[in-house]
């Protein structure tokens, strides 16, 4: 485990000693962290280089949750996720409170995610890309990376904060990483933690909807839906049900639903919720090779 600074305030982080020929890497996420984190953040360290600065920050972000979410009851585990940031190469970790990030209260000038944030995730969660866009930016600004690196287990998510920096001329460079899953196929999530021995036995229906339509892909997209649908079908039945939210399969550039004679690659997208927890999963298809990427 290597040494790595702990920093609280926006002064703190911009007075960090960094090489200005060398890259700076940054990892942005909640807290909570597991195995997914670390492998973001070991890849932040190899992109970022022996010389270079990998920061981690950790922030619960109030505007990207709704009223009757988990903002409450978010696991919050800082001496853990110092830990684990250390032993995955991290430099830095930035935590600022609430107030150090929005000094003035809630801002009345936000990012707007457009359309595209009133789809999928968008339209069950009013908001929430607005409230994610828009500390993004913040917090681009405030550690002003080269690198910044996302999840594609937030597949939306990870295209929105795309588009932003492309529509807004952010000079960074956004890469995904792909989805870490446990030995069972779960999708690594700090929600996960949530989740009971039986919920979790039932959550298992999203990756095995996403394993059947990766196996149908070679028929085209109308098998893939029928695959994951016939799988989220049986899963509906069992206790806890898996209660669906929705099974989408759109383009990744803008999160439209694909036409039953779709080519090229395409994201089947999926949340539900298992006894109390929601919990979102995708997978990337490929029309044209018809395999699973």
């Amino acid at each position: 485990m290597g040494t790595i600074r702990l920093v609280r305030d926006t002064a703190e982080l911009q007075a960090l000693p960094r090489d200005p020929a060398a890259r700076r890497a940054v990892v942005m996420t909640m807290g909570a962290l597991h195995e997914g984190h670390a492998t973001l953040i070991r890849e932040a360290r190899r992109l970022a280089g022996p010389g270079g600065q990998v920061v981690v920050t950790v922030f619960v972000n109030p505007l990207q949750f709704g009223p009757n979410e988990d903002l409450d009851r978010y696991p919050r585990t800082l001496d853990a996720d110092v830990a684990l940031a250390a032993e995955a190469g991290a430099d830095a970790v930035f935590a600022p409170s609430v107030a150090e990030v929005y000094p003035g209260g809630e801002p009345e000038v936000r990012i707007s995610a457009g359309p595209m944030g009133e789809r999928l995730e968008g339209a069950h969660r009013p908001g929430h890309f607005d409230g994610v866009l828009t500390v993004v930016a913040k917090l681009l600004h405030l550690s002003r990376p080269d690198t910044a690196l996302f999840g594609q287990k937030d597949a939306q998510q990870l295209a929105m904060i795309r588009r932003m920096v492309r529509d807004l001329n952010f000079p960074v460079e956004i890469v995904g990483v792909p989805t870490v899953r446990e030995a069972d196929g779960l999708a690594l999530s700090s929600r996960n933690r949530y989740l009971s021995a039986a919920d979790r036995t039932s959550a298992l229906a999203l990756s095995r909807a996403l394993s059947a339509a990766a196996d149908a892909a070679d028929r085209g997209p109308s098998a893939v839906r029928e695959a994951a649908r016939a799988v989220l079908d049986g899963a509906a039945s069992l206790e806890p049900p898996v209660v669906l939210d929705y099974l989408a399969l759109v383009d990744p550039a803008d999160f439209t639903e694909v036409p039953a004679g779709f080519t090229g690659e395409a994201v089947l997208a999926v949340a539900a919720r298992v006894g109390t927890t929601r919990l979102i999963d995708n997978i990337v298809l490929d029309f044209t090779l018809g395999e699973r990427t």
